[in-house]
């Protein structure tokens, strides 16, 4: 399961504020590192969410023509009719 863009923008922000709050210089080395890499990878949950989007979008448009054809199409009965043998029905 990939994260989402709000999620990955969040943790950035948030490791962003870290960095810039910290007295430590190694929780500040830490916290830009995580920073950038969040938002590396924010990028990359966006290009996925576009990516489905239009996915979604061209799929739409190929099962479109398909459900109105099969809505089109009128309902017959089953090919094999349904008799009644009685030499059958006695055997069972």
């Amino acid at each position: 399961m990939y994260p989402t863009a709000g999620l990955c923008r969040s943790q950035q922000s948030y490791h962003r504020e870290r960095a810039r709050t910290s007295q430590l210089d190694n929780v500040r080395s830490v916290a830009d590192k995580a920073a950038t890499a969040w938002g590396i990878e924010a990028e990359d949950a966006e290009r996925r969410e576009t990516r489905r989007e239009q996915t979604r979008l061209i799929a739409g448009l190929i099962a479109a023509p398909k459900q109105a054809a099969a809505a089109a199409m009128p309902l017959y009965p089953s090919e094999i009719p349904i008799v009644s043998l009685p030499m059958l029905e006695a055997r069972y």
